[in-house]
């Protein structure tokens, strides 16, 4: 099974909405909060092109954000059963 990773910012209600889906579907994430590591945020926003959070990655697949993950959620039940 692959890992999910998500990257969070403390006050960002997408990444609530984002984590509340994954609980939801009953998969285990590792969450790295970037509140505080700006650069952290800089290596995230540089590897995936993406300036908001959450971002969301399966394996070392990146799925996107909460809509993202919202919109292809079948797509992430399917990687989680490899």
């Amino acid at each position: 099974m692959k890992n999910i990773t998500i990257y969070t910012q403390s006050y960002c209600m997408y990444c609530q909405r984002a984590k509340y889906t994954l609980r939801q579907e009953g998969f285990d994430f590792e969450e790295i909060d970037i509140t505080e590591n700006p650069q952290l945020r800089t290596e995230i926003q540089v590897k995936t092109g993406m300036y908001t959070m959450p971002q969301i990655f399966v394996g070392e697949e990146f799925i996107g954000g909460s809509d993202d993950l919202d919109r292809h959620i079948e797509e992430v039940r399917a990687m989680m059963r490899w």
